[in-house]
């Protein structure tokens, strides 16, 4: 294992300096001296400045160093030895994520460095804090993957770092879905645009592709006192963006202050629920689906669509949700994206 007591003894050596001499320079004793050559005393922030002024070795080095030994004694603490370390590592899709180019592994033949890497780019302080955190997710646990799943949020988190947003207002919240409506009726779906909208209304969005085997289209959470909306790309056309869209607003507008200590993936059943409803009637208006429902033709689609302002997609994809007509349907395919 890698600590500073080793440059250090290397640096004596070079400037032909006894450690005798050199703990009588720093005051310390000829056993706490063995101790730090030998990697078996902590260093302090204190004791690293010292050694700065004493030798040019930077102190920030110096710490970097003590602290990544700090972290692989805690490692093996955790786990008791490295093989466990190793089981434990195969559970993350490391693969996929240097594929992705996500994480960029300083040193994937060491499992202590791929470690502190996962760890980094998590951002948490270690293995035990994020077992810790899958109590502060709410998703359905049957067929979903935490590890998976934090990742890819962690990856979101990391993607909307360089988002400028205004500051949030609850009371702009009907303003922001009737801007958004008129978008989706206006034009073809775009990112890059709905991101300017929500930005706007003080809301960070971040659309990027789900980790294999994954189930979740989307996440609420709140950055700060930032709204933040993560959806995945596993959806089939407009419709069903704007459907997981309007999902996740539900979820800024009921569920801010939970937001704040949890990650929304899927809650209860009833807020799911209630989030889906809302989604529903956002897109379209339930006198406006009985409308639907009467006649849904190609040509009464039109022309419902032109009478209320309302993108085709939305009215096959609600015709298909409701299994008046399948995904797989010509009219689903003709209207999904327009």
């Amino acid at each position: 294992m890698v600590y500073f007591g080793l440059y250090l003894k290397d640096y004596l050596e070079d400037a032909r300096i006894s450690q005798t001499e050199f703990a009588n320079r720093l005051g310390i004793t000829q056993k706490y001296m063995n101790e730090i050559i030998n990697g078996k005393k902590n260093i302090t922030m204190e004791m690293a400045g010292h050694i700065e002024r004493l030798t040019g070795i930077d102190a920030k080095f110096i710490m970097n160093i003590e602290n990544t030994r700090k972290m692989k004694c805690k490692l093996l603490e955790q786990f008791r030895n490295e093989e466990n370390l190793k089981k434990y590592l195969k559970e993350f899709p490391i693969n996929e994520l240097k594929k992705r180019n996500w994480l960029v592994f300083k040193d994937e033949t060491n499992i202590f460095q791929i470690s502190l890497d996962l760890l980094n780019f998590l951002k948490v302080k270690d293995f035990n804090v994020f077992e810790s955190l899958e109590k502060k997710v709410l998703f359905k646990k049957n067929g979903e993957d935490f590890k998976k799943l934090s990742l890819w949020i962690a990856r979101c988190d990391e993607l909307s770092l360089n988002q400028e947003v205004n500051e949030y207002k609850s009371d702009f919240f009907n303003n922001l879905i009737n801007h958004l409506k008129t978008e989706a009726y206006q034009n073809p779906y775009n990112e890059e645009r709905i991101l300017e909208i929500l930005n706007s209304y003080g809301i960070l969005f971040v659309v990027e592709k789900a980790l294999s085997g994954t189930k979740v289209r989307g996440v609420f959470k709140v950055n700060g006192n930032t709204p933040a909306i993560y959806l995945t790309k596993n959806y089939r056309g407009k419709d069903s963006f704007y459907f997981e869209l309007f999902h996740e607003l539900k979820h800024c507008k009921s569920d801010y202050n939970e937001g704040k200590n949890k990650i929304i993936a899927n809650g209860e059943e009833l807020k799911e629920k209630r989030a889906d409803d809302f989604a529903l009637k956002t897109m379209i208006k339930d006198e406006v689906w009985n409308l639907i429902v009467e006649d849904y033709s190609e040509e009464n689609i039109i022309n419902i669509s032109d009478k209320f302002k309302i993108p085709p997609s939305f009215i096959v994809g609600r015709l298909a949700y409701n299994k008046y007509i399948t995904y797989k349907s010509d009219l689903y395919h003709k209207y999904k994206d327009v």
